[in-house]
């Protein structure tokens, strides 16, 4: 299933629905203001938190968590000793790791997990000014987890460039 997302959702206090490729409300990004770290709920249609992003505003090592339920989920890292620039790791909690790879910055890389593709992301699929798809491949991922680690990896990218709004 394909996703349209903005390229701006990390406004912070912006709220934003992320929909579906045939225009239905999929999930609602809610960004937080005036806490101490960045933080941005994905929530569902109805208002449920599904997914918390936080941000450390001042961490020795650029990392982004993931949380389900007020725990923890995942962490997403820059893969330092990497000869691509553009290539993150997700650890989560159960010891997987998924690898996100290619270019951040032009909206065109993939999350895999031992070498299967569990989602690309594009902006070649939508002509839509600022906005990028996702595409979960498999039928049984974690659609909410997908977009949150897709999210993570953009706003870290951004940041590391100093592009942040």
């Amino acid at each position: 299933m394909k996703y349209l997302v903005r390229d701006k959702i990390f406004a912070i206090g912006d709220d934003y629905w992320i929909e579906t490729e045939d225009g239905r409300q999929a999930f609602l990004a809610d960004g937080k203001a005036l806490r101490l770290r960045d933080t941005l709920e994905l929530k569902d249609p109805s208002g449920r938190v599904l997914i918390t992003l936080r941000e450390k505003m001042f961490s020795l090592r650029d990392a982004m968590t993931i949380e389900r339920d007020d725990q923890t989920l995942a962490k997403v890292r820059r893969k330092r000793l990497s000869l691509l620039r553009n290539h993150y790791r997700v650890s989560l909690v159960e010891g997987t790791e998924l690898d996100v790879t290619g270019r951040i910055l032009d909206r065109e890389f993939t999350v895999e997990y031992d070498g299967e593709l569990l989602a690309h992301v594009s902006r070649k699929w939508f002509r839509v000014r600022e906005t990028y798809a996702v595409n979960v491949v498999r039928e049984d991922a974690d659609a909410a987890l997908l977009l949150a680690v897709v999210i993570c990896v953009i706003r870290m990218d951004e940041k590391e460039r100093g592009h942040e709004d």
